[in-house]
């Protein structure tokens, strides 16, 4: 796996796909550029886009919130930005 600080779009995509699964995410079986992550308080579907990894949040109290963000950033960036505490 490249380091950390390494943007996203020079990780080849069998450590993309290793990252996302170390995460707890799973590979949508019909669409393989979509995953889905569930934490206690949210869950996500995350689609893999050829310039941006979209994310749909569903927060347990129903609300909802989409956000975007370029493979530029590096894996650090993303893995606070889409996996860390969101509100």
């Amino acid at each position: 796996m490249p380091p950390a600080s390494t943007p996203l779009f020079k990780h080849p995509l069998p450590m993309l796909e290793l990252w996302l699964s170390e995460q707890g995410c799973q590979r949508d079986t019909d669409d393989q550029s979509r995953w889905f992550c569930d934490r206690p308080e949210w869950k996500a579907e995350l689609s893999l886009e050829e310039t941006t990894i979209d994310v749909r949040y569903t927060y347990t109290d129903g609300n909802t919130k989409r956000l975007s963000f370029p493979y530029s950033l590096s894996r650090q960036d993303l893995d606070d930005a889409i996996f860390g505490s969101l509100e």
